[in-house]
């Protein structure tokens, strides 16, 4: 082999060896730190809108199978395991269907009593107050509408305040039966109170298992049903307000 060839092969594989462990670094981020989610429906709106990507902090609840690729079955429960808080935004894996994902809030922690009645959010028999907060506008084609109803609740016990949509006052999620949280599960509503699956509905209870992460950042947000492929249109339909943006 020449003197030139020998200097390409190395540089070859030098390239390889830079590829494959960016490669190896990218995984170990994506599985142990922080994922990259897309939000595909309205079921969180105001909080999150379709459109948004944003970065998941895997290790705020520990880890377990689904947290791998894949999902290997090596192990069950989870490891380095913590309990998310009431408020929290959670991504977690649908208990019917583990290989979809779910974006929701946490309403009712292990133990906890939830019910909606006549609209009202109660947790353990206690009301949770909400607040009139202006109106929403939506940009997504499939969920238009103009001056919804927006409305801030706080939380009891964390003092957590976020906002809610109420599209009707008479919607098949304004009033349940009274839910009591089995041990090591969670009650998770979505924040477009009457266009959400969650638990109150096909979700049922979510085990700490399922959970994958919290939400933590927008990094960046697309509006008016705009591709990401669709880089012309960014400039234009770009949302620059929500780029960067803690999710609460």
């Amino acid at each position: 082999m020449s003197e030139k060839a020998e200097k390409q092969q190395n540089v070859l594989w030098e390239n390889f060896k830079v590829i494959v462990q960016a490669l190896v670094l990218a995984m170990i981020i994506r599985t142990v730190l922080f994922q990259p989610f897309t939000i595909p429906s309205g079921s969180m709106m105001p909080t999150l809108l379709v459109g948004d990507y944003i970065f998941v902090n895997k290790f705020a609840y520990g880890y377990s199978k689904y947290s791998l690729p894949f999902s290997p079955d090596l192990f069950s429960g989870r490891i380095f395991g913590s309990e998310p808080k009431r408020g929290d935004v959670v991504v977690f894996r649908f208990p019917p269907n583990p290989d979809v994902d779910y974006i929701k809030r946490v309403i009712g922690l292990p133990g906890d009593r939830i019910q909606v009645k006549n609209d009202i959010l109660y947790i353990n028999g206690q009301a949770v107050p909400r607040q009139p907060h202006g109106t929403f506008a939506s940009d997504y084609s499939q969920e238009p509408g103009d001056d919804i109803p927006v409305y801030s609740e706080r939380l009891p016990d964390t003092g957590k305040v976020y906002d809610t949509l109420d599209l009707s006052p008479n919607s098949r999620g304004d009033n349940t039966q009274e839910y009591v949280v089995p041990p090591g599960n969670y009650f998770m509503m979505g924040d477009n109170r009457d266009n959400s699956d969650d638990s109150r509905f096909d979700v049922g209870y979510v085990p700490a298992e399922n959970l994958i992460g919290r939400a933590s950042v927008i990094f960046f947000s697309l509006g008016h049903d705009t591709s990401f492929r669709e880089i012309w249109k960014w400039p234009t339909n770009m949302r620059w307000d929500r780029l960067f943006k803690v999710v609460e």
